[in-house]
């Protein structure tokens, strides 16, 4: 995301409030923000980079050092807007005071007991709004001063000003680590980042209490986006990559496997250290894709001969090597993995080749790639649009089960028709309720599924909790597994429970098996479930997204009929299964 200047920001704003509410196709989103200082211009920058990722925010400020007060007041505006996302920045010198000043003048345990209280504190007005909200909560932890009274005898004391600060963080970050509401925001490492010189502008301070640099704002509210976008399921999910002068330095169609640079040289090393991170975003979950202009066979000799490649053939899961275009190649890529542009990501060191990109397929996030290939290990290290609220196992495992789509579209091809194609997969379906385990992967699916999705509604982890603790909700979360491998849970549907009527809520599956007839499956065995319990309808809706057109047929399919809007099954007829695939309970 390039970064304007504040007053472009400002102007920016102003321009977007005047145009009015944005039009369909933003996602929305409900944000406070609570602080110790004057936060002016927060509202606005984030608002900015909101819209540019087609977010719409609905921003709320807290009164000015008024957080404590609204935190603890139920009628408080900060709960009047019921947001979804709340954050939290209580800087260092509000929060500690004359400590700053004066920490040598009190004994070690005096020392210890102050900053014990202060973290105590905080925590309990991160309690308050776990309790009284239903909000993911983003706390900022404290910067350590650059400076000490005690000069270079600071790191002798035994708990000294900054070591006290440096344990308030470690312990704020050890509390949270479990709870998947609260998220602790490294403001000390962005301050260190940064350069604490440079993060506050001093006569801003003594003017305004303004403890930001007003052109550092966005800087910090581009890192907000970072756990907004992942509650909306806008995370990206493919990095595409090009070959030459991007994975390695030089073009190996000219100077062979043997002339390209890479390794543990002066001049190969920036590519090398480039990949072992790019292989460390795929072992979490990122799926990784090839777009270059190139002879196939030269590439492959590549991947599995050179000593120093650290990413393999196995770590693909598309490869598009030829003299096409790369937009034409990109839309295969799409395509082959059977997700939207918008979940792409392209790296390219040529600049023409980005443009063209950024032209023709604006949906892909184009990275602006430096000059220096000194400069692409940073430049990865800072992307983060992958930023996700949680690695499940099936994040984990993603790129391994794309690699073994790749082998079922073969046998698909090798197969007479599309039955004798399902049978021979041998598909099987196990059901898991709700629980520690299931819970996050429940909350991914629907943060994350945008094309077979009915309703396209998005659930955190505690809102699924909440809902399996109520007997009013049935949840069933569907994993399936065939000759090929493990697909993980891959289907979700939540209903509600309305007397002799169930309505389903949601009902997803993951792009990766579409077409197997394992809706039946996710449906039948929630409409055989009902019967059991003597329920008469179960009630289906389709609420149009933009992107889950692949889902609007299904009700049809599966033999709803339609009423009033709603898609309406007879229970008590029963659902037959599919015979070609075996359920497990």
């Amino acid at each position: 995301m390039a970064m304007k200047t504040f007053n472009e920001y400002l102007k920016e704003y102003k321009a977007l409030v005047k145009q009015g509410s944005p039009g369909a196709g933003h996602k929305k989103i409900k944000v406070a923000l609570a602080a110790s200082f004057n936060v002016s211009g927060f509202k606005e920058v984030l608002y900015v980079q909101c819209r540019q990722q087609r977010i719409a925010a609905d921003i709320y400020v807290a009164a000015y050092a008024q957080y404590n007060q609204e935190i603890l007041d139920r009628s408080s505006g900060l709960y009047r807007h019921q947001p979804d996302v709340i954050i939290l920045f209580v800087d260092t010198a509000s929060h500690l005071g004359d400590y700053l000043f004066n920490a040598s003048e009190r004994s070690d345990r005096q020392r210890r007991n102050f900053v014990s209280g202060k973290r105590a504190g905080l925590e309990s007005l991160i309690e308050a709004l776990e309790k009284n909200t239903r909000a993911t909560i983003i706390v900022h932890n404290f910067e350590v001063p650059a400076y000490s009274p005690l000069g270079i005898l600071e790191n002798k004391q035994p708990f000294g000003m900054k070591e006290s600060i440096e344990d308030l963080n470690r312990q704020l970050a050890g509390k949270y680590k479990k709870d998947p509401r609260v998220y602790v925001y490294d403001f000390a490492a962005k301050a260190g980042r940064i350069g604490q010189q440079d993060i506050l502008d001093h006569k801003m301070y003594y003017m305004g209490d303004i403890k930001v640099d007003l052109q550092l704002i966005s800087s910090i509210t581009a890192d907000y986006l970072a756990y907004i976008r992942p509650m909306l399921g806008a995370s990206r999910k493919c990095l595409v990559l090009d070959l030459d002068n991007t994975l390695w330095g030089g073009v190996v169609g000219e100077e062979g496997i043997e002339g390209i640079r890479l390794g543990p040289t002066p001049e190969g090393r920036s590519y090398w250290e480039f990949q072992k991170y790019i292989l460390s975003l795929f072992k979490q979950g990122v799926i990784l894709a090839i777009n270059s202009k190139n002879t196939e066979k030269t590439v492959l000799q590549v991947l599995k001969e050179h000593p120093h490649m650290v990413l393999k053939e196995e770590h693909f899961a598309a490869m598009q090597i030829n003299w096409e275009n790369k937009v034409t190649n990109m839309k295969a890529i799409a395509a082959e993995l059977n997700i939207g542009l918008d979940s792409l990501v392209f790296m390219d060191d040529d600049t023409f080749n980005r443009e063209v990109m950024a032209r023709e397929l604006p949906e892909v996030h184009v990275v602006d790639m430096p000059d220096d290939p000194a400069l692409y290990l940073k430049t990865v290290q800072e992307l983060d649009v992958f930023s996700v609220l949680q690695i499940t196992r099936e994040d984990k495992g993603k790129s391994r089960m794309y690699a073994q789509n790749r082998q079922r579209q073969q046998f698909e091809k090798q197969s007479a028709d599309i039955d004798q194609y399902l049978e021979g997969l041998r598909m099987n379906v196990t059901f898991f309720e709700p629980s520690a385990l299931t819970i996050p992967r429940m909350s991914q699916l629907t943060l994350k599924t945008n094309q077979w999705n009915m309703t396209t509604r998005r659930y955190q982890e505690n809102d699924i909790a909440a809902m399996a603790a109520d007997d009013a909700w049935q949840i069933r979360a569907m994993q399936v597994e065939d000759k090929f491998g493990d697909n993980g849970i891959i289907g979700l549907i939540i209903v509600k429970k309305q007397g002799r009527v169930w309505r389903i809520d949601t009902c997803l599956m993951s792009c990766r098996v579409i077409g197997r007839r394992l809706e039946e499956v996710l449906v039948g065995s929630m409409i055989n479930l009902a019967k059991k319990a003597g329920v008469e309808e179960m009630v289906g809706e389709f609420i149009p997204s933009g992107k889950n057109g692949p889902a609007m047929d299904v009700f049809r399919q599966l033999g709803f009929k339609q009423d009033n809007g709603m898609w309406i099954y007879p229970v008590q007829q029963g659902f037959s299964m599919p015979g070609i695939i075996k359920v497990r309970q």
